[in-house]
């Protein structure tokens, strides 16, 4: 049930999702992230989503980018999906609060560059 998607799509999703779960912890501690299972349970959805994402990505384009840790990403997801009954909520926080940004910010300047290459085409 594959859309003809072009990976540029796939960078968009991991912006949009990153951004979504920025701002459900946004104003939060780990204990109150914990606390709310609806929250946590969006956030590890959109981590699910990110994963699956960035699974899309060409190799030569993460080679491109090799600053942001794919393969991490993509086991994030894994373990999200497989590993469900281990989950550490506090790390799910961590990784939002202190990993995200910097994702966002790597695949934003990604959706950037391809822009400006489909401009001058």
């Amino acid at each position: 049930m594959r859309s003809g998607r072009e990976y540029a799509d796939y960078l968009g999703d991991i912006a949009e999702y990153a951004y979504r779960a920025e701002m459900l912890v946004a104003g939060t501690d780990p204990t109150d992230f914990q606390a709310d299972s609806t929250v946590s349970l969006a956030v590890v959805r959109c981590l699910e989503i990110i994963g699956e994402a960035a699974r899309h990505i060409p190799a030569h384009v993460r080679h491109r980018y090799s600053d942001v840790p794919w393969h991490k990403v993509v086991a994030m997801r894994n373990l999200l999906a497989h590993e469900y009954f281990g989950i550490d909520l506090e790390v799910i926080w961590r990784t939002v609060k202190e990993d995200l940004p910097a994702l966002r910010e790597v695949v934003s300047r990604m959706i950037g560059a391809l822009d400006a290459t489909r401009e001058s085409e």
